[in-house]
């Protein structure tokens, strides 16, 4: 093609020996290692970056929602001090929200074990396919 540099172009490349050929592998190994390396710090600084937004959001919505539900619990025992001593319309309100506060802590165990930790899938997908490839296997299909 006009204007493309004999080096650029793989049919007027200059033959190299098998030797050199060989040669060249622990470098392209260690370039396509530093390569992934990279990739995984990307990954990686993008998936805590976003985590880290979302956790500030939602630390700022618990902060408001904490204030909100303080004030509900302030009306729920001002209402049943309507038809009951409010010592007791307290008791009542404090059991119940130690009920919900109990029934959340077992839910969030029961999720945080069910869990996965997070991890690089893009880039151990792509030093997966590397090996498989330096094997000379590809991935079969299930």
């Amino acid at each position: 093609m006009l204007g493309e540099s004999p080096k650029s172009d793989p049919q007027h490349a200059p033959k190299r020996s098998l030797a050199a050929l060989v040669a060249d592998v622990p470098r392209l190994l260690g370039d396509l290692v530093r390569g992934e390396i990279e990739s995984l710090k990307k990954e990686m600084l993008a998936k805590l970056a976003s985590a880290g937004i979302g956790i500030g959001l939602f630390a700022g919505a618990a902060f408001v929602a904490l204030f909100a539900l303080m004030v509900l619990i302030a009306a729920a025992i001002l209402g049943l001090a309507e038809v009951l001593p409010a010592w007791a319309a307290a008791l009542i309100v404090a059991g119940v929200l130690l009920i919900i506060t109990a029934v959340l802590v077992l839910i969030g165990v029961a999720l945080v074990k069910k869990g996965t930790p997070p991890a690089p899938t893009e880039t151990i997908e792509s030093i997966k396919s590397d090996v498989r490839a330096i094997k000379g296997t590809r991935k079969r299909r299930s």
